[in-house]
């Protein structure tokens, strides 16, 4: 799945974002609508405002961490996707304000110099397929060295307890559940991910997409934030 990440994007246009990172239905891009979505749940679930620094992990090619300049003073992305990070330089970085780096999300939280400017972080979409000891490296990192992160939103999980609204073709898919390289990532359910996210110091708060968006049957997200 991994070489896929980095050479499906080669295959198509420039400038046809959503088809690049696969926020796909049936495989044609999601509508404006679907994005405007997103981008709204985003910006609510990380009160987003003037003063915040945003790090976005697994960014992908910016379409999506576009939406998100004008409500923050600074914006960081990463992702290891040589292709997706060229169309984000190209198309979207604004430098210094707005920055792009390639980089592998495992290896860039363990050696940022300047954990300390980001306020909020964000990764949408990606984090099913981080490796398990990867996604716990993300989140004790984010909690122990990117100590002014105050909320985390991690987006678009595919939820176990839900894997059969998803899976409608009568076939056993239990192998491909818990495998980080598979078509959808690792399912966890909202308890495993609570506890996942409370050893690694955070409170879990789930939300579920309105059911117009084409993946809420089977998805959701959660906002992560600091014990009292």
């Amino acid at each position: 799945m991994e070489s896929d990440f980095k050479e499906h994007p080669k295959t198509v246009a420039q400038d046809d974002f959503w088809a690049q990172v696969k926020r796909t239905v049936n495989g044609q891009p999601v509508s404006q609508e679907q994005i405007d979505m997103i981008v709204a749940r985003v910006k609510s679930g990380l009160i987003l405002q003037r003063g915040d620094k945003l790090l976005d992990l697994a960014c992908g090619n910016g379409a999506l961490s576009r939406y998100f300049f004008d409500d923050c003073d600074e914006f960081y992305g990463v992702d290891f996707s040589e292709v997706l990070i060229e169309r984000a330089k190209h198309f979207f970085e604004a430098a210094p304000q707005r920055c792009f780096q390639l980089a592998d999300v495992g290896d860039y939280i363990v050696s940022e110099k300047s954990p300390e400017r980001f306020t909020k972080a964000l990764c949408y979409g990606s984090f099913s397929y981080f490796p398990e000891q990867v996604a716990r490296l993300v989140l004790s990192t984010l909690h122990g060295k990117f100590k002014r992160v105050e909320r985390v939103f991690i987006g678009n999980l595919p939820d176990l307890d839900r894997y059969q609204q998803f899976y409608t073709d009568g076939l056993d898919h239990g192998h491909e559940l818990k495998d980080y390289g598979s078509k959808i990532g690792i399912w966890r359910s909202e308890a495993e991910f609570r506890s996942m996210a409370e050893d690694c110091g955070w409170v879990a708060e789930f939300q579920r997409m309105p059911k117009e968006y084409y993946a809420a049957h089977y998805r959701y997200d959660v906002v992560l934030t600091r014990r009292v």
